[in-house]
């Protein structure tokens, strides 16, 4: 997988080689949900997670975009070789994309453990998926996205283990979101994500006991917001807002898995992104308003 086939379009070649303009336009092109609460993030905040969302996009185009397993196989055995080079000291890296998250593992010592976590569960998608329990379901979840929040928690320098615990839990009620949210698409790769333990009564039935746990995972993940910085929390908020705004919309559906990809409209999106700013200033006034 090349760089060059992640940035967004309209990437020059000059800009193909500098980090922090890949990591954006890669962001804003692949993330729109996050890209919109990034940008309530501060300076030093945002450009490390568009760094950190850019590897994790390059992990998991790698795999999405090989054309069968074995091909897939191969994407996971170097995204590991590359994983090597990103954590060793000393050898440069000319890719723009493991060049920028060296760079922010290496400032917010984000553990290789957590990187390491997170290919393991790109290796999880490879061939027919199949989960015959939700907490097998929470294993994988928490490869490619609980981790996703610990490496975030890093960035912004938290520490505190129930925070830490709080920012997993986030990352697993986004991607249980995902899930529910790709159904018929990921079924056409042969991947079902939904438990088999869940499916009894249907799809659309699992689809909204999902939504209903990601939904107190949501309030789990809200827990933690006191232990960022003020412009950090409001951004988290948004992005948790705008992500949970999915299910709204899956819901409005009837939970139909085949009524096409849940979007959140650009206008309900800003008023979210407000709505976190003003929700976040009321709490930390200490006004009656849940974090």
């Amino acid at each position: 997988m090349t760089t060059t086939a992640l940035a967004a379009p309209g990437t020059t070649a000059t800009e193909r080689r500098q980090p922090r303009v890949v990591a954006w336009r890669i962001l804003r092109h692949h993330g729109k949900s996050f890209a919109w609460a990034a940008r309530l993030l501060p300076d030093w905040c945002r450009r490390d997670a568009a760094a950190i969302y850019a590897w994790c996009r390059r992990c998991d185009d790698a795999v999405d975009h090989a054309p069968d397993g074995a091909a897939a196989a191969r994407a996971v055995a170097r995204l590991r070789v590359e994983l090597d080079r990103i954590f060793a000291s000393g050898d440069s890296l000319d890719d723009p994309v493991l060049a920028g998250f060296r760079d922010v593992a290496r400032r917010r010592q984000i553990p290789r453990a957590y990187a390491d976590q997170l290919v393991d569960g790109m290796e999880m998608d490879i061939g027919r998926v199949r989960y015959r329990t939700f907490a097998d379901l929470l294993v994988y979840c928490h490869r490619v996205a609980g981790v996703v929040g610990l490496m975030m928690a890093r960035v912004m320098a938290v520490s505190d283990a129930r925070a830490l615990r709080c920012a997993a839990k986030l990352g697993l009620a986004m991607q249980l979101t995902n899930i529910c949210r790709d159904v018929a698409e990921d079924a056409r790769r042969d991947r079902v994500y939904l438990p088999a333990e869940l499916l009894g009564a249907g799809p659309s039935a699992a689809v909204a006991e999902l939504l209903r746990r990601a939904d107190q995972f949501y309030r789990a993940g809200d827990r933690g917001l006191g232990a960022l910085p003020a412009r950090c929390a409001a951004a988290i908020r948004a992005a948790r807002l705008i992500y949970a705004d999915i299910g709204r919309v899956i819901a409005a559906s009837g939970f139909d898995v085949n009524a096409g990809r849940a979007v959140v409209a650009r206008p309900r999106k800003l008023w979210l992104a407000v709505r976190a700013l003003a929700e976040t200033l009321a709490w930390r006034l200490g006004w009656s308003v849940s974090p």
